[in-house]
């Protein structure tokens, strides 16, 4: 591990009010030291106590005057490396920045690689891999629920998970391999059954961890949405109205869109990543005819698809083309333009996907209806809406958050894996106690449980970081910002 002085800008390079250099490492008081005066014009910054804030003045090597600052001391172990760390808190601008830092560098420090301070602070054991990991997905947090999500994450909600079932396994692996090496005073009677219950019940965190995964992904990245609908449907102007800007151009002429159009948008406390496509429908124009193509693709990717009716316009062939596209996916239909007079009922649309998904369904807008709902009939949701009046979206809001996180979202300490890294670690996990629960069912030699059993224990511990290479500890610090 190095062990040299590091410094970066861990503010944001643009015009601001403050900037801040930060600057770690064994000699990182005595190189700020260097550059550094009090009013007294006095270098004293190594006799000041650990968490304190002075006030003096940055002078560059030539005893130039580079700004007025404020200095923060915070000495080893107490800081966020674990290291000594020094703060200087200058006056904002990427011109002053990038002085003083060079200023630092002069004295004796490096610049620092992406990540390389949160990277020190893992490898020095103040924190595990996961709560490094939470550090930057704090800062790409999109929403309430994301930031709650990564904040629990930095606290431990995930690598405590994480460690405790690592410690029932690692119970499991001494106790076989104890009783194997001393026979005489452990016996391994009845265990066969006690390893059973206790693999059944590791099995069952795992798979809540694992069903977390999707909802986990969504909370961080943004549920993908993808707007679908005949042409003049509505689809352009229902996303606008939701990104709340003029983002789609919208005509009273069909087939205004021709391509995708992308846009984050927050609703509430829940982030779409909606996509507003093509029209769908038989066209000979080429350009249509590749949007509404591509428009396919999307919609076979997606995790929510918006299915928006002109409820003026009669429905069609292309309508039972659309809900051949949504028969598998979830999907909300807006039966849109709710403010003219109505062509298309929901007994209508009701009837139409009955006819090309082959069995009965139900029209419900409240997700409660259908959870209460004691038949197997599949439920079809469906909002009336007028994006020219604004009416049902607050309905949509509430149905998607019903939809997705099954209407239990709330700032709780409930775990989720937000992580592709981590879901894989557990997947990995939960096959190797597969493989465990295989060995009981056959009566195979305790031997095989070991095994088995310390692939899981591994396979959690590249999660936290105990089972990890130093190539994928540097990949994962090198998607850090720069001063992280």
């Amino acid at each position: 591990m190095k062990t040299d002085t590091i410094a970066a800008v861990a503010t944001a390079m643009s015009d601001s009010g403050i900037g801040i250099i930060r600057v770690s490492g064994e000699e990182a008081v005595k190189i700020v030291s260097k550059i550094y005066e009090n009013v007294n014009h006095e270098n004293t910054l190594d006799q000041y106590d650990s968490h304190t804030i002075h006030y003096g003045f940055i002078v560059d090597e030539d005893g130039t005057f580079l700004d007025e600052v404020m200095v923060s001391v915070m000495k080893s172990p107490r800081s966020y490396t674990t290291e000594d760390t020094v703060e200087i808190n200058c006056h904002g601008g990427i011109f002053m920045m990038k002085k003083i830092l060079m200023a630092v560098v002069k004295a004796g420090a490096r610049i620092a690689e992406p990540g390389e301070f949160t990277k020190r602070a893992f490898l020095n054991g103040r924190i595990d891999l996961s709560r490094a990991e939470a550090v930057m997905d704090i800062i790409h947090a999109k929403n309430e629920f994301a930031l709650q999500s990564s904040v629990n994450q930095l606290k431990g909600s995930v690598s405590d998970k994480i460690k405790k079932l690592r410690e029932e396994i690692l119970y499991e692996i001494a106790f076989i391999e104890s009783a194997l090496d001393d026979p005489e005073h452990i016996s391994l009677e009845h265990y066969h059954e006690r390893l059973s219950d206790k693999s059944d019940h590791i099995i069952i965190e795992l798979d809540k961890l694992l069903e977390s995964a999707d909802d986990g992904r969504m909370l961080k990245e943004g549920i993908n949405t993808v707007i679908l609908g005949k042409p003049n449907a509505g689809k352009s102007s229902l996303l606008n109205l939701l990104a709340g800007k003029e983002r789609a151009i919208v005509t009273d002429v069909a087939g205004t869109t021709r391509d995708t159009l992308e846009e984050t948008i927050t609703l509430g406390d829940i982030s779409l990543n909606v996509i507003d496509t093509a029209g769908i429908r038989n066209t000979e124009d080429v350009v249509e005819k590749i949007g509404v193509e591509k428009a396919r693709k999307i919609a076979e990717q997606s995790d929510l698809i918006l299915y928006v009716i002109d409820s003026s316009v009669p429905l069609d062939e292309s309508d039972k083309d659309i809900v051949r596209m949504i028969k598998e996916k979830n999907a909300v239909i807006l039966l849109n333009k709710s403010d003219l007079e109505e062509v298309v009922s929901e007994q209508s649309v009701s009837n139409i996907i009955e006819e090309v998904m082959g069995r009965d369904i139900k029209i419900v807008s409240d997700i409660s209806v259908c959870q209460k709902s004691e038949s197997d009939v599949p439920c079809i949701y469906m909002i009336k809406t007028s994006t020219k009046r604004e009416d049902g979206i607050e309905v949509l809001t509430s149905l998607i958050r019903d939809m997705f996180f099954h209407g239990q979202i709330s700032y709780n300490d409930e775990v989720y894996i937000t992580n592709i890294r981590h879901k894989e670690a557990v997947y990995d996990a939960r096959k190797s106690m597969d493989e465990v629960r295989k060995s009981l069912e056959m009566d195979m030699p305790e031997d095989f449980y070991s095994i088995d059993l310390m692939n899981a224990y591994s396979s959690l511990g590249m999660i936290i970081g105990e089972e990890i290479g130093d190539d994928l500890i540097n990949e994962i610090f090198s998607k850090f910002c720069m001063g992280k």
